[in-house]
């Protein structure tokens, strides 16, 4: 799993970050593994909770977050992604302003949420099926918040599923809102801003806010498993 991390272009995935608030990483999980974590759904044990969407006007479909000790692809993933995203979003933190700064390592971080009573795990696994869709969001979970995500497709566009684009808007002041949609194929992964970014303009660095959603699914089923760094109250 580390070669995997390590491999990606992440000189690219900086950059796009940079230019769009999104990125796509490339694959970084096999087909069997994620079947794996799909056939998960169905049990309980690797879970805290499960969210029916529709009943708090947040979509349709449902979720799952894992319960600790997470499913290993995901645990494997986690710390490894977050010390490569740690220096842009101290990067990020620095333009816009914020006192705010990351440590290199996942669980440095962690501890800094548990001490504030963030515990609860905050990775997932979402199911969606025909007719579902999630709304534009952020994912934040109390006052720690790493300002990136990861979400990685675990269904093949077109055999498992048609529809359920990710989608993210950015809202830029006194401008309207911008809409990116980043094609996945299964096994590979989008990184993108969970909240604000920095965006260069003629007076400076401003802030714009940004969501993401997926768009209603057409026909089959899509599971996409969710890498969220903090944890939640």
């Amino acid at each position: 799993m580390s070669d995997r991390v390590e491999a990606l272009d992440w000189d690219r995935i900086a950059a796009d970050l940079d230019a769009f608030g999104c990125a796509a990483m490339g694959r970084l999980l096999e087909p069997e593994a994620c079947a794996a974590l799909r056939a998960l759904y169905s049990e309980e044990a690797p879970f805290r909770s499960r969210i029916v969407m529709a009943r708090h006007g947040f979509g349709q479909g449902e979720y799952k977050y894992y319960a600790y000790p997470l499913p290993a692809p995901i645990a494997a993933l986690r710390p490894r992604l977050y010390a490569r995203l740690a220096p842009v979003a101290n990067r990020w933190n620095a333009a816009m302003d914020l006192p705010t700064r990351y440590p290199p390592a996942h669980a440095e971080f962690l501890a800094r949420c548990h001490e504030a009573g963030q515990e609860r795990p905050t990775p997932l696994l979402l199911r969606y099926g025909p007719g579902d869709y999630d709304c534009l969001h952020q994912d934040l979970y109390g006052a720690h918040v790493f300002p990136l995500q990861v979400a990685i497709l675990l269904s093949q566009p077109g055999e498992d599923f048609t529809g359920g684009a990710f989608v993210l808007t950015e809202q830029r002041p006194r401008m309207q809102s911008r809409a990116e949609v980043v094609p996945l194929a299964r096994g590979e992964a989008v990184v993108f801003a969970v909240h604000t970014r920095p965006v260069e303009g003629r007076r400076g660095t401003y802030r714009v806010n940004l969501r993401h959603g997926v768009s209603r699914v057409r026909t089959g089923e899509r599971y996409t498993t969710g890498i969220i760094f903090h944890d939640a109250q």
